[in-house]
């Protein structure tokens, strides 16, 4: 006859390996979501990767991440591709880096319900962004000892609560997730202009390779842009070269505003810059030209007392793949097309395409 206490481990055994094969299944979940994570270092597939992971693996309704918007950045910002959440899309949710809820979920790594974290912070500024995306958990993220983001989640579809060793998978997640944003960070740093923030030369170069790559083997439409600030020279004779700083400063960011997300906006050297527009036509080009071209042409910078502007000339082709075998002969169009601007008057737009001299 068996004791009892026999009986009694018979029964557990299977307990035991049931919970021993799903801590064996969590970790081969981690370490697949560790290589997805780790395959870009795009920022925004990397971001995107993060909310689809995290509402794969707990069945969510909703998800999204505060992060830092740039390399100088002092301000969470809730990424634009949040995913769910019925929010405002003409307002920016920002929560500051020198705010108490920063400071204290850098220093207490787990995983809060708004209310835990109200309790936690009571009246504390930063709690008026959260509690207006009111989530049902806020997980933060750490890549080699420093905070650089928070995970926002919905309750689930189930509607079942948060268990804590859930919590506790999330905060893993979160730990391989804020590791890529690290990695992706100093990629960023590596690759970016720090004057004008935009994307440096050989990257450039790079991309552009790639994208006309893409555009042959998907058959898809790809335009480039070429844009030189007019009498850059003389303006830099006369005001100095703090002040041309400030003006290559201003153009850098009035191109970023005037493009898309997934377009690539690049000094090319100098006071010239250029821009790559994946699956985009010389008409759909042409208004974003025209969006930047206008948008310098009204702006002002603040110098010494005055208020100084500049003005813009561009050029732009379409990919034409029977004839753009490398980058160069793709450049050297667009680049004609803003010469011609140049020629005939500067402050507007010419293009020109591979069955045409000018236009």
């Amino acid at each position: 006859m068996k004791d009892y206490e026999e009986m009694d481990a018979e029964i557990k055994l299977p307990v035991e390996i049931e919970q021993y094969e799903r801590k064996i299944y969590d970790l081969k979940q981690l370490i697949e979501i560790s290589k997805g994570l780790n395959s870009t270092l795009d920022y925004n597939i990397l971001i995107d990767s993060i909310l689809l992971t995290c509402m794969g693996q707990m069945q969510l309704l909703k998800a999204g991440i505060f992060i830092q918007k740039g390399i100088d950045s002092y301000e969470f910002i809730l990424h634009r591709d949040y995913k769910g959440f019925e929010l405002d899309h003409t307002r920016e949710y920002i929560i500051h880096s020198d705010s108490e809820m920063i400071q204290f979920l850098d220093t207490h790594f787990r995983c809060y319900t708004l209310t835990e974290m109200t309790d936690a912070l009571g009246s504390d500024e930063s709690l008026e962004t959260m509690k207006v995306v009111d989530p049902a958990l806020i997980v933060p993220l750490k890549g080699k000892g420093k905070l650089n983001g928070i995970i926002v989640l919905s309750e689930r579809i189930s509607e079942k609560k948060f268990s804590e060793s859930e919590k506790e998978y999330l905060l893993n997640i979160a730990s391989l997730a804020g590791i890529a944003i690290q990695n992706a960070f100093l990629y960023e740093m590596a690759t970016t202009d720090m004057m004008t923030k935009l994307k440096i030369h050989h990257y450039f170069q790079a991309v552009l390779m790639e994208e006309r790559e893409r555009a042959v083997r998907n058959h898809l439409a790809l335009s480039l842009i070429m844009i030189d600030i007019d009498h850059f020279k003389e303006f830099n004779d006369t005001y100095g070269h703090t002040c041309g700083d400030l003006v290559l400063q201003n153009v850098a960011e009035l191109i970023s505003i005037s493009v898309r997300q997934s377009d690539i906006a690049a000094r090319y050297g100098g006071e010239e810059f250029a821009v790559i527009l994946p699956h985009t036509d010389i008409n759909e080009s042409m208004k974003v030209a025209e969006r930047i071209r206008a948008g310098v042409d009204q702006s002002k910078v603040e110098y010494d007392g005055k208020q100084l502007g500049v003005t813009v000339s561009i050029g732009l082709t379409q990919f034409n793949p029977k004839t753009d075998h490398d980058n160069r002969t793709f450049v050297e169009r667009a680049d004609r097309a803003l010469y011609m601007s140049k020629q005939q008057g500067r402050n507007r737009i010419s293009y020109l395409t591979v069955s045409e001299k000018s236009s």
